[in-house]
């Protein structure tokens, strides 16, 4: 009688977890959302199911983007928690970042609640969000793709056509005989600075975009292609290597070579970006072939690929040059 019964408690509690897996994920919150924050901060969510449990993935600028373990998933809703982070650089005290999130009223539905290890935050930052259309099955062909007349995105002899993205940051840009030069102390490759990083007064679909760079061995910089995805900008022998050198999608796509150069030295990239498939050309070696690019990579200031978006250059970073900056819009696909 014993044995019948534990065998009964066993499949009472096989079925109650299979229920329990079943209902874990809600299906209206399978896919990738842009975020919009009450704080402003761009953000990026993607969840997903895998073994029957939620697997969520979420960035706020420059934040990582996980995975993160699901906490709680009850009514149709998830809580996780970000990966936590310093107040400063150095500082023993810690911003721990908690989240919930779901669908209401059929609008996605979220809250961030962050607080620090010694008291002194403590604040809830709403958000909402828009879904994101699936990624094409298939890459582009690009051989049937129609692109425009070159557009010269910078004249060699001004700002014309661009400003700081952050107004309260130091504008260390300028236009330097026929290069576009930022110019900074930093030297370290630490994620953000007080220098301002500079975008494009006007905002792009797809495109080819021409732009060569000069960086000193050990800087680095990026150009982000409609502000999301960024290409890095390193030397050859920059300690940034694989998915974050020379090439590289930073954090997304590796690139099949490093065709770098040495730093000093003039760098060509040849970035072409259609239907959220990117080939990266860089010196005239293809690194990247058309692949996919899934989710904004860190410190974009975009999160929806279905919306235009700028040129976007980091100059909260370290020195670097840029010039013969060209954009050749997709007109269509014949």
């Amino acid at each position: 009688m014993m044995h019948i019964k534990l065998l009964s408690s066993l499949v009472i509690a096989c079925a109650f977890a299979l229920t329990l897996n079943a209902a874990s994920t809600p299906t209206e919150l399978l896919g990738d959302w842009s975020l919009d924050l009450e704080s402003g901060e761009p953000a990026w969510m993607s969840v997903d199911e895998k073994d029957g449990n939620p697997l969520v993935r979420m960035r706020v600028y420059i934040g990582p983007d996980g995975p993160y373990s699901v906490t709680e998933a009850a009514n149709g809703r998830l809580k996780f928690s970000l990966r936590r982070r310093r107040v400063a650089q150095g500082s023993d005290v810690f911003i721990e970042s908690a989240v919930d999130v779901g669908i209401r009223n059929g609008k996605l539905d979220g809250v961030i609640t962050r607080t620090a290890t010694d008291g002194s935050v403590n604040n809830r930052i709403r958000f909402t969000g828009k879904r994101i259309p699936p990624m094409p099955q298939s890459p582009p062909d690009l051989s049937k793709v129609r692109f425009g007349l070159p557009i010269l995105l910078f004249n060699g002899k001004d700002l014309s056509g661009w400003r700081p993205h952050e107004t309260d940051k130091i504008n260390g840009w300028s236009a330097q005989d026929g290069m576009l030069v930022n110019t900074t102390p930093k030297t370290d490759f630490s994620a953000t600075g007080d220098h301002a990083n500079l975008r494009t007064e006007a905002e792009f679909e797809d495109f080819l975009l021409h732009i060569e760079f000069l960086v000193e061995g050990n800087r680095n910089s990026g150009i982000y292609l409609r502000g999301m995805y960024e290409a890095q900008v390193v030397d050859r022998d920059s300690r940034m290597q694989g998915i974050q050198g020379p090439g590289a999608i930073f954090g997304r796509i590796e690139p099949s070579t490093n065709a770098g150069k040495p730093g000093g030295e003039w760098q060509t990239y040849d970035l072409t970006l259609v239907d959220r498939h990117v080939t990266v050309v860089l010196n005239g070696v293809k690194v990247i072939d058309n692949q996919p690019i899934i989710g904004p990579t860190a410190g974009a200031i975009y999160t929806d690929p279905s919306a235009p978006g700028p040129i976007y250059l980091q100059g909260d970073h370290t020195t670097v040059r840029y010039k013969s900056i060209y954009l050749a819009p997709v007109l269509g696909v014949q």
